[in-house]
């Protein structure tokens, strides 16, 4: 098991140079991302935060090869992820990533347990294997009563949680989370936060894009974007109190 403190001296699971991306619609540009360079570390909580319109989710989905880019590179455990074929890059996700999203992306036909475990198929596990794993991870989460239970019939905690479980149940490499507390109350914020500390304290390496300046506060590492660059890249704990939001 990894160690809950990233060492700066270990070598990033991911290296991002001079990332770029464009989107174009006729004769408009939108320079999304203006050459961004990041390092993340193994078993750090890393946060993106930034104003809405501003590259957070673009950069995510460019770093974890969910979109393309148009100049740069982005390396994962030492492989160019976009000299990879669209299919290469698709198994290294699977087999390396896991991901939690706002809007939870859940299959409303599967049971949780089903969810769970398809990731887990989708690389190959045997399906006995798959649905073991699978319960364990929502016992994990606390959902071991609500695995048969589908998403219709799932509080939006109990979904976000059940998203958690899908992200984990691979062992992947690094976590990305879009914004996982965006959709809830504050009191079901409050316990998906403390799970993702759980799970950073057991060893997982997060990277983490939010507006919640609690918490963007609360992790390792705070990365500020702003306008398709990195303009800051701290220690949460350097910043003064006084200083403007960090997401304004």
């Amino acid at each position: 098991m990894q160690s809950s403190t990233a060492h700066v001296n270990e070598a990033p699971i991911l290296t991002a140079r001079g990332v770029v991306k464009t989107y174009r619609s006729g004769t408009n540009e939108v320079h999304a991302l203006r050459g961004i360079d990041l390092d993340v570390r193994p078993g750090e909580l890393l946060m993106i935060m930034g104003p809405s319109g501003n590259g957070k989710t673009t950069l995510l989905n460019c770093l974890s090869g969910l979109d393309d880019i148009d100049a740069g590179t982005v390396t994962v455990d030492g492989d160019d992820l976009f000299a990879m074929s669209d299919a290469t890059r698709t198994r290294h996700r699977a087999n390396r990533m896991g991901f939690v999203f706002q809007s939870f992306n859940l299959i409303p036909v599967l049971s949780a347990r089903e969810n769970v475990e398809l990731p887990l198929l989708v690389t190959g596990v045997a399906p006995k294997q798959a649905h073991e794993r699978a319960r364990d991870m929502l016992a994990r989460v606390g959902l071991a009563d609500r695995a048969d239970h589908r998403p219709g019939e799932l509080s939006g905690g109990e979904q976000q949680r059940v998203t958690v479980a899908r992200a984990l149940v691979a062992k992947p490499a690094l976590v990305w989370a879009d914004e996982p507390t965006g959709a809830l109350d504050s009191q079901t914020a409050g316990e998906i936060v403390e799970l993702l500390h759980e799970v950073h304290a057991a060893g997982q390496t997060l990277v983490v894009v939010t507006h919640d300046e609690g918490l963007g506060r609360s992790g390792q590492r705070l990365v500020q974007v702003r306008d398709g660059l990195v303009v800051q890249d701290v220690d949460p704990m350097d910043l003064l109190l006084t200083e403007d939001p960090v997401m304004a």
